[in-house]
C-alpha cells in the first residue's frame, strides 16, 4: 500500500499535551490575516502524506482568493507532531480525521457509533482547547475492504459480510490489520467472515496482488488513487467496523473571530469534498505526476471558489 496513515502512532505523548493545556494563537513567523496587522496569523499545515497536501492547498487557496494572506506548512510528519505545532502557535490550522482526533489526539479508547457523535465530540473536546472546528467532509478516509470486480460478480459480493460466500478466502492488508478491532477481529466477530487466510503485505501493493489474482480481497484505504479504476469494488460496512474518519479543519478559535470569512469558505470547500473528488485528485498527483498545488487550484476554480 503507497499511503500509510499515522493513526497508528502512540496516542500517551498527545493526550498529555492537551492536557497541559497549551496556549493557542501565540506568536509566529508567518504572515498576518490582512484584515487586520495585529491579526492572529492564519498558517495551515498539513501531515506527511498525499492527500493532507491536497487538503491543505485546497484550503489554502479558497482564502487566499477571498484575499486572506494564509501561511503554509506542507508535510508536517504524523498527528502527535502537527497537534504540537498547532498547540505551540507554529500552525493555527490544519485538516484532520474525526477518528483520530479521538483516538489519537484525545487519548479514547471506543469511539461513539455514527459519523455524526463522532464528530460532535470531537467538536466539544476542540472546543474545550481553544479551537473551532470546521464542518466534516462527505468523505472519509477510512480502513475498507476492496476485491476485483470480477470477483464481487462472480461471488455476488456487496458487503464485508458476503465475503462468507468465498471459500478459500484469502486477504491481504497491512500487518497490523489482523489483530485489530478495526480490521480481521472485527470483521470475524461482527460479521462472522471467519474462512480467512490473511497475508501480511511486505513491499508490495495490495492492487498488485488483487491483479495478480495472488489474493481475493485486501484491505485498502477508502480513497486510495487506485480506485479510481472502475476493475474494483470497495465493499460497503453497514456496522461501521472500520468506523469513521471524516475530515475537518481545526482552526484557532482567535482566527475565526478575527476573520469571519475564515469558517464559511472552509465549510464551503468542506462540502465539496466527496469520495469521488478526492480519489480523482489522489490519482492526479499520484498516479497522474501533478502537484497538489495545481490541483487543488483546478478544483476549486471549476467549482466556483477561486
Amino acid at each position: 500500500m503507497t499511503r500509510r496513515h499515522n493513526r497508528r502512532a502512540t496516542r500517551a505523548a498527545i493526550a498529555t499535551a492537551i492536557g497541559v493545556g497549551l496556549v493557542l494563537g501565540g506568536a509566529v513567523a508567518a504572515p498576518a490575516a490582512q484584515e487586520s496587522p495585529h491579526a492572529t496569523p492564519i498558517v495551515i499545515g498539513t501531515k506527511n502524506v498525499t492527500e493532507q497536501y491536497v487538503l491543505g492547498q485546497l484550503y489554502r487557496q479558497a482564502l487566499e482568493a477571498k484575499g486572506l494572506t494564509v501561511g503554509y506548512k506542507e508535510n508536517i510528519a504524523g498527528t502527535e507532531v502537527i497537534v504540537s505545532s498547532l498547540l505551540s502557535g507554529k500552525i493555527t490550522a490544519y485538516p484532520e480525521y474525526t477518528g483520530i482526533m479521538l483516538t489519537v489526539t484525545f487519548g479514547r479508547k471506543s469511539t461513539p457509533k455514527t459519523a455524526k457523535a463522532t464528530y460532535e465530540l470531537a467538536r466539544s473536546l476542540w472546543g474545550k482547547r481553544g479551537y473551532v472546528l470546521g464542518n466534516q467532509t462527505p468523505f472519509q478516509y477510512v480502513d475498507a475492504v476492496a476485491v476485483l470486480r470480477t470477483t464481487a460478480t462472480r461471488y455476488g459480493l456487496r458487503t464485508i459480510a458476503d465475503l462468507k460466500k468465498v471459500p478459500d478466502l484469502t486477504l491481504a492488508a497491512l500487518p497490523e490489520f489482523e489483530t485489530r478491532q478495526t480490521g480481521l477481529v472485527g470483521i470475524t466477530r461482527v460479521y462472522g467472515v471467519a474462512n480467512v487466510k490473511f497475508k501480511p503485505l511486505a513491499g508490495i501493493s495490495p492492487y498488485t496482488l488483487l491483479d495478480k489474482k495472488r489474493v481475493l480481497a485486501a484491505g485498502i484505504f477508502s480513497t486510495d488513487p487506485q480506485l479510481s479504476a472502475t476493475r474494483y469494488v470497495v465493499l460497503r460496512d453497514p456496522k461501521n467496523v472500520f468506523g469513521f474518519q471524516h475530515v475537518a479543519p481545526i482552526v484557532s478559535k482567535n482566527v475565526i473571530v478575527e476573520n469571519p470569512t475564515v469558517l464559511p469558505t472552509l465549510n464551503r470547500v468542506s462540502a465539496l469534498l466527496t469520495n469521488k473528488a478526492m480519489i480523482a485528485m489522489n490519482k492526479a498527483v499520484v498516479l497522474d505526476r501533478k502537484t497538489p498545488a495545481k490541483v487543488a487550484g483546478a478544483f476549486l476554480q471549476a467549482n466556483g471558489l477561486k
